[in-house]
């Protein structure tokens, strides 16, 4: 542990009162007609002789604190290893309308897709420690939410703040994979792994499926599509109760070939269990290795000499203006 100021060469201004006095001489002369009260501090006299000796030490010590505080005092701690391997991972989570749809199950009640992926996401990202995350969000369009980072926390409240009809209410696959690459593409040292959760088929974006597919090989983007949705409820109408499949607008032979394509694996959601596969999938991947890193916590002081300086201006302010003497 240790101090320092973060700014040591803001101390090069401590000599600027003298320069000004000095370039700068302030008027000596006055005349007779005007005069400050020989009862204040800052005018010679006898009165107040005894007095002036304290103020160019205050003064000269209110500045240096003032410089002080500007050079950002700071207090180190002990260094801190952080883990200098892991993967990327973007997760592109689906805004559609249909993810309305309370076709779930969570801890017994009914509710709809985009509640369930935030419950399951939840627990993905925080066994993810170690690991650099970002959060894409798409509907009519696709658009980064959150960059890659090592806060979980972060990611999770992006997620868990998103709502439905944000960014339209279709579904733009291909344009989610599209901004995947391409905030991978800068990076040569990644897993490059997107994990894509959507609940039914494109039908809205700048770039198809197909042509979004040749660029994440092309950059060699691994896909883990993930389709969201029940395949059966039961539901009442006029003439009794009957089954019906709420997700027969899922596209899933486009899911099963763009994680063929890629090298991912494609996988289905209804409950929580069924993402323990994809967790132990995403385990065995190589974490890359990065330069070591150590991270020293460091703990701002720079208040201590700035409250000092503003007590010293008011014990300045009192001397300047309280009255030392009278005259008889």
């Amino acid at each position: 542990m240790m101090f320092e100021f973060a700014w040591p060469w803001m101390f090069c201004l401590l000599p600027l009162p003298a320069i000004i006095w000095k370039w700068f001489p302030a008027e000596r002369k006055s005349s007779s007609a005007i005069r400050l009260p020989s009862t204040y501090g800052l005018v010679s006299g006898s009165q107040n002789s005894g007095k002036r000796w304290l103020l160019l030490p205050l003064m000269s010590l209110c500045w240096i604190m003032l410089v002080a505080a500007v050079a950002k005092p700071q207090w180190l701690g002990e260094p801190l290893a952080i883990r200098a391997e892991g993967r990327e991972i973007m997760l592109a989570v689906d805004l559609s309308g249909s993810m309305e749809i309370a076709d779930m199950q969570l801890e017994g009640r009914s509710v709809n897709r985009l509640t369930m992926v935030k419950h399951v996401l939840s627990d993905f990202i925080e066994r993810r420690e170690g690991d650099r995350l970002g959060l894409i969000l798409f509907a009519d369009t696709a658009y980064l939410q959150t960059p890659m980072t090592y806060d979980r926390n972060t990611v999770k409240q992006m997620l868990n703040e998103s709502v439905l009809g944000l960014v339209g209410e279709r579904t733009a696959i291909g344009d989610a994979i599209a901004l995947s690459v391409k905030r991978f593409r800068d990076d040569e040292e990644s897993n490059r792994v997107l994990v894509l959760l959507t609940d039914g088929q494109n039908t809205a974006g700048n770039l198809t499926p197909e042509q979004a597919l040749e660029l994440a090989q092309a950059y060699d983007v691994t896909i883990y599509p993930i389709a969201v949705g029940a395949e059966e409820v039961v539901v009442d109408s006029f003439f009794g109760q009957r089954r019906v499949n709420p997700s027969r607008d899922l596209d899933v032979p486009l899911m099963q070939s763009i994680a063929k394509q890629t090298g991912g694996k494609y996988f289905r959601a209804r409950s929580t269990s069924e993402l323990e596969e994809i967790y132990q999938r995403l385990d065995k991947l190589e974490p890359i290795a990065g330069d070591p890193q150590q991270l020293r916590p460091r703990v701002s002081l720079f208040y201590w000499p700035l409250a000092i300086s503003f007590l010293l201006f008011i014990a300045l302010a009192l001397l300047h203006y309280r009255p030392w003497g009278r005259r008889s």
